[in-house]
């Protein structure tokens, strides 16, 4: 009986806690147990987050990531590790463009779709309106990217050091980036094969392919499946 006690006011405290601005603040903002950087474990993958820079469909830096680190879930950093080690027999390695993501970064791609702003229209959504976007699924309110569980990459070739060509650009949010595309004659023979290459590896290691984006893999054995995260990148 006095275990359950002493259990409900250790619960109780936590919560009062919680309650305060500060620590609220605190938890809100720290990196939590299990997230790993993904260049520490294997240096061997090659990073280029495309989200702390300009180069994505937004057009500028995006809300939360302030240093370059690729963070993700240990379970998944492992897995990734294993795929590149099958790649490197192949003379191929992964291309990652991003990892976790804050939820203040999947708030700031609403914030964005809401706005007047289409400089990037032509290169990264050319045949709808960005207000179209979530409905269509390419983006999201909440993403398993938020849970440390989800890595957008490519292949690339480890002599030339060259991405593999997959028929579009990352984030070109398009029906040629979705996995049917070539059923559909959006892409040549070549461009399919690397893409089934791509998703044939990963899959062997736990992850998903999203149907609408042949780059973005969701590790499904996730060690947060319930949890977005809000940390930032720093």
């Amino acid at each position: 009986m006095i275990y359950l006690i002493l259990g409900s006011v250790f619960f109780v405290l936590i919560a009062l806690l919680a309650s305060i601005p500060f620590i609220r603040s605190f938890l809100k903002n720290h990196r939590p147990k299990g997230f790993v950087n993904l260049a520490l474990l294997d240096p061997s993958i090659f990073i280029d987050l495309k989200y702390y820079g300009e180069d994505n469909f937004v057009g500028r830096r995006i809300r939360g990531y302030e240093a370059p680190i690729c963070y993700i879930t240990l379970p998944a950093a492992l897995a990734l590790k294993e795929v590149q080690a099958e790649l490197t027999k192949k003379g191929l390695g992964l291309l990652v463009w991003d990892a976790y993501r804050p939820q203040r970064a999947v708030e700031d791609f609403w914030r964005w779709a809401q706005s007047l702003d289409n400089h990037t229209k032509s290169k990264y959504y050319p045949q709808y309106w960005k207000r179209e976007l979530f409905r269509l699924g390419y983006l999201s309110r909440k993403s398993a990217h938020s849970r440390g569980a989800a890595v957008d990459l490519t292949l690339i070739d480890l002599a030339t050091k060259k991405a593999l060509d997959m028929g579009t650009i990352f984030d070109f949010l398009d029906p040629t980036a979705h996995t049917n595309a070539y059923a559909k004659n959006l892409i040549t023979k070549e461009q399919q094969n690397n893409r089934e290459l791509l998703e044939k590896t990963m899959r062997s290691y736990g992850f998903k392919v999203y149907e609408n984006e042949w780059w973005h893999f969701t590790f499904q054995d996730e060690m947060y499946p319930n949890r977005y995260f809000d940390f930032p990148i720093r």
